[in-house]
């Protein structure tokens, strides 16, 4: 803020390196360090050309990929194919490399477990920073001795868990249990000893969060999926979600939003989406009905 004003309408000049009030003109800041490249890219194959550095540090690789990496396609930085001698020689480079970037059995278990993050949550198709957030909790489990003595597949799948409730994309114990290799049961155990040695102090997820993945999967309109929403934050007010499960609710809360919208969707469609039985999405219903004093068109 502006400490002339008190105006928070500030802007920054990058010719003079300054950051100026946009209401009295006090200059705030100035003498700015522009951290930006001194080049200008029209494209993404120039600014590829001009760049000069390498990938950014990531989690999801054991050695957050400041080592180098030879590449596995046999071709010349001008793209054409390797043979003869040299391919030999590229390949006998390339499985050194690959001995050398893990150096002890720690290593190697984060290696095995980052990989297995990455192939769970590219089936179910998870964005990057969830990635990230899961390869750091899986780290600071390492760090405090937590993986000994249990499966790394059950530590990876509850770190996943974690992660997508941290980042607001909330997934269910069922669906993590579908593309890994251990049991619902497993990975239930695995979570609630992973939250208490870090200290994880999650929030229970909303159904309301779950309302936008499931109503495309139905495929209905924007309208009927802010008419359920607007449905669960009034049962949220009354108390009514208390102790039930959040994704029958939101899988009610569609249903009867799709009858007053009239994009009228069966029982068993909105079961089958939300991973619920349909007389979880029965009772949920009748509740939020009868509480709400909804009038449902028949």
């Amino acid at each position: 803020m502006c400490p002339i004003c008190g105006s928070d309408k500030l802007f920054y000049d990058p010719r003079r390196g300054e950051i100026v009030c946009s209401v009295c003109g006090y200059v705030v800041q100035q003498n700015v360090v522009d951290e930006g490249p001194e080049w200008r890219a029209f494209d993404p194959d120039q600014r590829a050309k001009r760049a000069r550095t390498g990938a950014p540090m990531t989690l999801m690789i054991h050695d957050k990929g400041l080592s180098t990496d030879i590449d596995w396609r046999d071709k010349d930085i001008h793209g054409n194919q390797i043979t003869g001698m040299y391919r030999t020689k590229m390949r006998r480079l390339r499985m050194w490399q690959r001995r050398m970037r893990i150096n002890d059995a720690a290593e190697r278990n984060l290696a095995f477990a980052l990989s297995e993050l990455d192939r769970m949550a590219a089936q179910m198709r998870l964005p990057r920073r969830v990635k990230e957030v899961a390869a750091s909790l899986y780290r600071k489990a390492v760090m405090k001795k937590l993986i000994r003595g249990r499966s790394i597949e059950g530590m990876v799948s509850a770190a996943l868990y974690a992660a997508c409730r941290m980042e607001g994309i909330p997934r269910t114990l069922d669906e993590i249990a579908a593309v890994s290799k251990v049991t619902k049961k497993e990975i239930g155990r695995s979570y609630r000893f992973l939250a208490r040695g870090l200290n994880l102090n999650l929030r229970p997820t909303s159904p309301i969060e779950y309302v936008d993945r499931f109503g495309d999967a139905l495929n209905v309109s924007a309208r009927t999926k802010k008419r359920a929403k607007e449905i669960l934050r009034e049962a949220i007010k009354r108390g009514i979600t208390s102790g039930k499960g959040p994704t029958g609710l939101a899988a009610a809360a569609l249903y009867v939003a799709s009858l007053l919208e009239g994009e009228k969707k069966t029982q068993r469609e909105v079961a089958e989406v939300a991973h619920v039985t349909e007389v979880t999405v029965r009772n949920r219903y009748k509740e939020l009905v009868e509480k709400l004093n909804i009038n449902v068109p028949i």
